[in-house]
């Protein structure tokens, strides 16, 4: 196979493919860069000593006087591949570091840099007018087009209900000299409820930007050099394993990137096992950075930039892009072709980055735990801005434009964003590849996405607080007034979960008081806001349904339950982190369980999971889920408590009725909605989601073990719970219609 690649260069003049069809071909005769003999079960076999030396020695042997498997020449990271270790830990930026000897052939001549790749002429290929023609495509396309219509529509109709009910209660109360509290309260509620989306709302009515980024991919074998870092940090070595050999599998030139592991978490066997893999994928690198007790190590960022630093001393210098993977996260084969050439075809494009999809997201989980409306719907709307982010994995940055940030900022739970926001900040650009290019894996058991999700929302805020929520400031000073719009609004999003929780625990309040929600001084005044309240509940359904199409009806939906059951998380950690001193239990970290969990709870194990009364347990106090129950349980006395008093003070059927719908059952029932919605920790509880073993979700080649996600393991499946949820929502909806048809009538 090496043969065949030295005869396909030497019979073109240039390393360009002439048209798709030669690309496909030569797709077709490459071979993997670790042949199998870089499958670990042949090393295993093969009776290697285990001493490092031994190994560095027999790799230093092996890889000196052989080429690239690719090109057959000698290259800089083959020829010369690993480091003198002299000197390294204490000279770095770092300071605190240490390059595993694994990765390093000791005393070898250090290769002058590479010089700068310069771009030949029809490098890249346009295969698609738009990157994301092959996930959404005709009338749903056509249909999304109305998305700014009827945002728009849906928010001036909502607020003016909510005016029209104020000057309700306003009237009610000057005919009848009363105050009604509840009504206040209730309508606050509302207001509270509605400012979120109405801020989300004018965001998504930009939408009516269009967002042209054509597909593009790199072609030939001259292309520019690139640093692949992989970070991981206590991750399952099976977990990461996998990643680095699709990260030694993708399809571009051998001798032109370098696959370097960055482990944290310091792993004998990952050590072991990368170690193996080295002697026959000379590209691949391992290291462990040295971290002192007592002294900071700024988590990722830390790690990043300590690799950023390394591959300057490695042969050939630094490389011109930087790409980085999640440890779980497994790259698709065209994953470098296809985002390299988004930031080659721009000399300011800072930074590209592909959607974060998952392949084991669990059937009928009521989580949430995709990221579809969010790499679907909101970032390509963000990227027609430029306001793309970077979203953590699978990103491809400019060392340049690192160099001009400082490298990535430290101090921070979300360097990612943060990175973005401050290339952004420096007038650089940014871009979303709207491509499925990696899968990964999402958290399985309910305290890692907790912890997850919230360290997400602390780390978006930090970074909004530092940069002065990205309306003033020197290091915002090149943004446009989208991309500071942006930085304010998901910032402000973030706090206002706090206000959120706040409103969301005032509703069991007021009814339980059994006072009148709904206040109105004349017949006709109710009948008008019984059908400004259909207008609104029935443009919402539609705008929700038309922006949900990019990433599915049902995902829209479980999108809007999980912003109600995860505030009260996401309002305790930023409290917290930002607003208690640490001897009121402030910290910085994300969510943490209270107590201690004697074991795992290995709720999606179908044989080693804890029984029911466990799981209840775990989750109602050692994660807090306790006050979603409350909460649930207060509603539903209040709503049942209410009802008697109407039923035992009226007098009439009508008057039941009329008492009813505006002590608790006002349309569209929005108390069925948020116990529904806040239920959902205790659901999970009591029936989580199973899932099979990793393996039988990967498609693995019996001979290098490469494996990647199988088609159907990347979809989402919708079990049981999508269709309850749309039960409730259908009734709900159904109710407010009728509701509306009898103020004609009555």
């Amino acid at each position: 196979m090496a043969d065949l690649h030295d005869l396909e260069r030497q019979a073109m003049p240039s390393p360009l493919l002439e048209d798709r069809s030669l690309d496909l071909r030569l797709a077709a005769a490459q071979v993997a860069p670790c042949p199998p003999q870089c499958s670990d079960e042949t090393m295993w076999s093969s009776g290697r000593k285990s001493d490092i030396q031994t190994l560095v020695h027999s790799r230093h042997e092996s890889t000196a006087s052989l080429g690239s498997w690719r090109t057959g020449q000698q290259t800089p990271v083959s020829s010369s591949a690993k480091l003198d270790t002299l000197g390294m830990g204490g000279s770095t930026p770092m300071g605190q570091s240490s390059l595993s000897l694994s990765a390093l052939i000791p005393k070898s001549v250090p290769q002058p840099p590479s010089k700068e790749w310069t771009e030949p002429a029809d490098s890249i290929a346009i295969v698609g007018d738009r990157d994301d023609a092959d996930t959404w495509r005709g009338w749903k396309r056509h249909l999304f087009r109305l998305v700014p219509l009827l945002i728009l529509t849906n928010s001036l109709i909502y607020v003016l209900y909510l005016v029209y009910r104020i000057l309700c209660i306003i009237w009610s109360q000057r005919r009848n000299n009363e105050t009604y509290s509840a009504a206040w309260i209730f309508i606050g509620v509302e207001i509270a409820v509605a400012i979120p989306t109405l801020m989300h709302n004018s965001w998504t009515m930009l939408s009516m930007k269009k967002r042209r980024r054509p597909k593009l991919r790199l072609k030939g074998f001259e292309v520019p050099t690139v640093d692949v870092f992989i970070t991981c940090c206590g991750e399952d070595d099976d977990v990461v394993l996998d990643t680095i050999r699709a990260a030694c599998d993708l399809d571009y030139p051998y001798d032109q990137y370098r696959v370097i592991v960055l482990d944290d978490g310091k792993s004998a066997g990952l050590e072991a096992s990368v170690t193996r893999m080295t002697a026959d994928c000379p590209h691949l690198y391992y290291v462990a950075r040295e971290k002192i007790p007592g002294q900071p190590h700024h988590f990722k960022a830390g790690n990043l930039n300590y690799g950023l630093d390394l591959v300057h001393r490695l042969p050939g210098g630094a490389s011109q892009f930087m790409a980085a993977l999640d440890a779980d996260m497994i790259p698709e084969k065209d994953w470098l072709r296809a985002v390299l050439p988004h930031l080659l075809a721009d000399p300011k494009m800072a930074l590209a980055c592909p959607p974060q999809l998952f392949y084991n997201t669990p059937l009928r989980t009521p989580l949430a735990q995709s990221l579809d409306f969010f790499v679907h719907v909101i970032e390509p709307i963000k990227d027609s801005l430029g306001v793309a982010w970077c979203t953590g994995s699978g990103y491809v940055a400019r060392r340049e434009a690192l160099d001009d940030i400082g490298n990535f900022p430290l101090g921070s739970l979300a360097e990612d964003v943060a990175t973005s926001t401050h290339m952004l900040g420096k007038g650089w650009k940014t871009a979303y590849v709207h491509e499925p290019l990696q899968f990964g894996t999402v958290p399985e058991d309910y305290g890692s996405h907790l912890k997850q999700r919230t360290r997400w929302a602390i780390g978006t805020v930090d970074t909004s607080f530092k940069l002065n929520f990205c309306l003033f400031g020197e290091k915002v000073r090149q943004m446009t007034i989208a991309q500071r719009f942006s930085g304010f609004l998901y910032a402000t999003l973030s706090l206002y979960t706090i206000g959120l929780t706040i409103s969301l625990f005032s509703i069991p309040i007021i009814l339980l008081m059994g006072k009148r929600l709904v206040a109105y001084a004349t017949d006709e005044q109710l009948r008008w806001l019984i059908r400004l309240c259909f207008a609104a509940t029935m443009s919402n359904r539609i705008s929700e349904y038309v922006l949900s199409v990019p990433a599915g009806y049902h995902t829209g939906q479980r999108s809007a339950r999980y912003q109600l059951w995860m505030a009260p998380y996401i309002a305790l950690c930023i409290v917290r982190s930002f607003m208690l001193p640490s001897w009121l239990g402030g910290t910085s970290q994300a969510f943490k369980p209270t107590g201690s969990l004697s074991s795992a709870l290995n709720e999606r194990d179908p044989l080693r999971k804890k029984n029911m009364v466990r799981r209840l347990w775990a989750i109602l106090f050692n994660y807090m889920g306790f006050f979603h129950f409350m909460f649930v349980y207060m509603t539903l006395t209040g709503v049942a408590l209410t009802s008697f008093r109407c039923y035992v003070t009226s007098s009439s059927v009508r008057e039941v009725l009329m008492s009813l719908m505006t002590h608790a059952f006002w349309p569209p029932l929005t108390f069925v909605f948020i116990c529904s919605s806040l239920w959902v920790p205790i659901a999970y509880a009591i029936d989580p989601p199973m899932m099979p073993d990793r393996e039988d979700l990967l498609d693995r080649d019996v001979k290098t073990h490469v494996a990647h996600p199988t088609a159907e393991s990347k979809k989402i499946a919708f079990g049981g719970q999508a269709a309850w949820f749309e039960l409730e929502l259908t009734t709900s909806t159904l109710f407010t219609a009728l509701i509306f048809t009898l103020s004609f009538i009555f």
